[in-house]
């Protein structure tokens, strides 16, 4: 294999937006490739996404988001990183920046059926599909969808899915966001970053995941009223969270302990309950956390926590 032809394989179908009201950016991606979360998706908050597919070039990412931080267009970095790059009729490419400024490149010798589609504040790529409607259903899909934009970028990837998708199948997907400005934590400014590496069905495995994701969500944020003594947004967060992941024995135990912690007891009661009698290792655990400080109720109600 030439040099033309060198890096990784990832022949896909990906997006690349910003959510002009919030000012998030991200990329979700599938491919029939494993893991493609792993050099696929590139994201800086205040700085913007890219995805470097086809016939990898990996250091699109990195290299991109540098010649951005240093005040480069989406369309500026494009055209610096494809015309150094002597692989660059292979190649797919496309950026985002923080602006709102949006450009791709799709190599003459990237494997059809592949193009691209540049619209506002979004950009929807695909090579090696079934048929050359994916890329359009994506931007069209897009586009007519409402709510945050991690939801909107997995309805494109359903949509390029629903017709026709990669030719080969699917195995992997992944979805990264992040603010519209730093807030110099890392850790905060990359609001989701989600992988399914291996799976027969990754969109629907990525979808699923960010319906957890956004139940924790719920839960962190009842965390949070708490510290702020606010109980009626606490209760109403777990309830929140609950409702959308009723099996998880997880979110009713900490809700339960919520509860309890609150003196309502009588509501906390029913939830250990179920959940003791799913798993008994959490009763096991509810007599170790008192002593912690997580569980504050008297040794009465602690006996009758137990007593479920």
């Amino acid at each position: 294999m030439n040099n033309a032809f060198s890096g990784k394989l990832a022949h896909t179908y990906s997006i690349v937006a910003r959510d002009p009201q919030t000012g998030e950016m991200g990329v979700a991606v599938q491919s029939h490739w494993f893991s493609v979360g792993s050099i696929v998706p590139w994201a800086e908050a205040g700085v913007g996404a890219i995805a470097t597919q086809s016939f990898v070039n990996v250091s699109f990412g990195p290299r991109g988001l540098q010649l951005l931080r240093e005040g480069r267009t989406a369309q500026e970095a494009v055209k610096e990183l494809i015309d150094a790059d002597e692989g660059r009729d292979v190649r797919q490419l496309a950026i985002v920046d923080s602006q709102g400024n949006v450009a791709a490149h799709t190599g003459v010798k990237c494997v059809p059926a592949t193009g691209h589609h540049v619209g506002n504040n979004l950009s929807v790529q695909a090579n090696l599909m079934l048929n050359d409607r994916v890329w359009p259903a994506m931007a069209k899909a897009f586009e007519a969808s409402a709510g945050p934009l991690a939801e909107r970028m997995v309805a494109a990837l359903e949509a390029a899915q629903e017709a026709g998708g990669d030719i080969r199948g699917k195995q992997s997907a992944a979805i990264l966001v992040v603010r519209a400005r730093s807030t110099g934590r890392v850790w905060e400014d990359r609001l989701i970053d989600l992988r399914v590496e291996d799976h027969p069905e990754p969109v629907q495995e990525l979808k699923r995941l960010l319906k957890v994701f956004r139940a924790y969500e719920h839960m962190n944020k009842g965390d949070l009223a708490m510290e702020k003594n606010d109980i009626d947004g606490a209760l109403a967060a777990y309830g929140t969270a609950n409702a959308m992941f009723p099996d998880n024995l997880e979110m009713k135990y900490w809700h339960a302990v919520a509860l309890a912690n609150l003196g309502k007891m009588e509501k906390a009661l029913p939830l250990f309950r179920e959940v003791f009698a799913k798993d008994r290792n959490w009763w096991m655990l509810t007599k170790r956390i008192p002593a912690v400080g997580l569980l504050d109720v008297s040794e009465q109600d602690l006996e009758r926590i137990l007593a479920v």
